[in-house]
């Protein structure tokens, strides 16, 4: 079982690198994928809301939940026909949450009980988070590419990091089998 495990494991990790190499080579594939990959949710999510309409038993909800499909519907369909405002869309809505969540990371750092430690920790992140959303706002085109890069970023860490836990799981494993097999 745990060959197996950290042979998953292992493959992951290098799936993840290869997505990585993708990433780096065609930066605007990764973000057509994107849209994609928004597109995909949107017609997921319309039937889902169509489901959730047709399943109520009251009048309000069914009309809502329509109403939400239609709109699901209508974004999936945009994203499909017009992916370069769409990716400027997503761009424009990461660095909103980038802004705001940096606001309350800044907020929670003056939460009562913490320490300066942390306190300081929320401030940078908070800092660095809202930066990141400015910069966004500023540049949205090159913002688009760099949230590629930042994808590629994280997967490579992902991936290395999945081999190596592969690789400690199958290391683990044998000598879990020889200290059981001497105990035999």
């Amino acid at each position: 079982m745990l060959k197996s495990t950290s042979t998953s494991l292992i493959l992951r990790g290098v799936l993840a690198i290869i997505v990585v190499i993708i990433v780096l080579a065609w930066p605007d594939v990764t973000i057509l994928a994107l849209v994609i990959l928004f597109a995909i949710y949107a017609f997921i999510d319309a039937g889902l809301q169509a489901m959730r309409a047709f399943s109520s038993a009251k009048a309000g909800p069914v009309v809502g939940h329509l109403l939400l499909g239609l709109l699901d519907l209508a974004a999936g369909v945009i994203a499909i026909v017009w992916p370069g405002p769409t990716a400027l869309v997503l761009v424009l809505v990461v660095a909103i949450w980038a802004v705001i969540g940096g606001s309350f990371e800044i907020a929670a750092a003056f939460a009562a009980g913490e320490t300066a430690g942390t306190r300081a920790l929320f401030i940078l992140a908070g800092l660095v988070s809202i930066a990141f959303g400015v910069v966004l706002f500023s540049r949205p085109g090159v913002g688009a590419v760099a949230l590629a890069l930042l994808f590629g970023l994280f997967t490579i860490v992902y991936g290395v990091s999945l081999i190596v836990m592969g690789v400690e799981l199958r290391r683990t494993g044998r000598t879990l089998h020889s200290v059981l097999d001497k105990a035999a």
